[in-house]
């Protein structure tokens, strides 16, 4: 077998994409309900500081920017905006 014929089947990359995904959203629901009102960069900080222990070879990129600013603009949905959750 071929070292390029080993790799997850499809519905162990769907789940490891969704897993992933649901690690994203935590954090920047958690970030967001905690760190309402802080500059941008301190809240990038953040994010980065929840989420690069749970990732293999973590390096931020720019969704991470672009959900700081979405905390810091306020559109980031929490349980107490919405009373339901992350998703509501």
């Amino acid at each position: 077998m071929k070292t390029s014929d080993i790799h997850w089947n499809e519905p162990a990359r769907a789940k490891i994409l969704d897993d992933a995904d649901r690690v994203l959203q935590e954090a920047v629901v958690a970030t967001a309900a905690s760190h309402a009102g802080e500059e941008s960069d301190a809240v990038y900080a953040e994010l980065n500081r929840r989420l690069k222990d749970r990732f293999i070879d973590y390096e931020p990129g720019p969704d991470v920017r672009t959900y700081a600013d979405a905390i810091v603009a306020g559109e980031i949905e929490t349980e107490t905006q919405n009373g339901t959750g992350a998703e509501g």
